[in-house]
């Protein structure tokens, strides 16, 4: 498999890090990146070809397309692109823009995946959500699965339209966890730690609890249970998030993250 990378980001940098990472060879890939300084730090790092433009050579004999600039530069990168075969698989990493938009801003090409990942990635620890038009085949989506898969697990969902909830529930919730353990340092200030410990203390329960609960495969509300003894200060604390509704409070930031993106998705396909 050869992969064009357009742009050169944080996300980029990542699956560029993951797929060298799991043999895949830097002749394989090249990227598209307008600033001189990313595409000197790339070839750099990783010892890969990189282009300022979208040009023939720089995408000549590659089989995946892979579109990771912001949502609002997509139409203009999409414009810059040569014509792509119909062998060539397009997945993008781009928020809020459908598969259908993408296909119509590439005249009509349905070898097409959407990918949502997380800024986990970065750091190899990300989850990625994705779907596909149905012209992608079987190989398509293996190839997909393999580029983002060099980050971290993915989940496919069969209606695009789901992956407003993936953004909800994974894409955003990176900035849910990072809230929760501002709150966590906060609070620990409050009785009377340092900072030093504050911070520790908050980053690795919250770290310490997500590797348990993904290790040990049981549901979430057993493994509360098996820490929560009655009358102790574990049971104490709950009471005093369950009174606050907090079940309700996350649902209700859910459902609007979700809103929002159908609400991009719908103002990023008016073009």
């Amino acid at each position: 498999m050869r992969i064009g990378f357009i742009g050169g980001g944080n996300m980029a940098t990542a699956l560029l890090g993951g797929l060298l990472a799991q043999g895949m060879p830097a002749e394989a890939m090249r990227v598209v990146e307008p600033s001189a300084p990313q595409r000197e730090a790339l070839q750099q790092r990783f010892g890969i070809a990189a282009f300022e433009r979208a040009d023939r050579a720089a995408l000549d004999g590659v089989d995946l397309v892979l579109l990771a600039v912001k949502p609002q530069h997509m139409r203009e990168a999409i414009a810059a692109l040569p014509p792509l075969s119909g062998e060539v698989l397009v997945v993008s990493i781009a928020a809020g823009i459908r598969a259908r938009d993408l296909s119509r801003w590439l005249g009509g090409h349905q070898r097409v995946v959407r990918a949502m990942p997380n800024t986990p990635a970065i750091v190899g620890k990300g989850i990625t959500g994705l779907a596909a038009l149905p012209g992608a085949g079987r190989a398509d989506r293996a190839m997909a699965e393999q580029v983002l898969g060099a980050v971290g697990p993915t989940v496919w969902v069969d209606d695009e339209s789901l992956l407003d909830a993936v953004t909800a529930v994974s894409g955003s919730g990176p900035a849910y966890v990072f809230l929760f353990i501002e709150a966590l340092e906060q609070g620990a200030l409050a009785l009377g730690l340092d900072a030093a410990q504050a911070r520790a203390l908050a980053l690795h329960t919250v770290a310490g609890a997500a590797q348990l609960a993904l290790q040990s495969g049981e549901p979430p509300a057993t493994l509360r249970e098996r820490v929560t003894s009655k009358g102790g200060t574990t049971a104490a604390a709950l009471a005093v998030m369950e009174a606050g509704e907090l079940r309700r409070l996350v649902a209700d930031a859910l459902a609007a993250a979700q809103r929002r993106s159908v609400e991009l998705g719908d103002e990023f396909g008016q073009s």
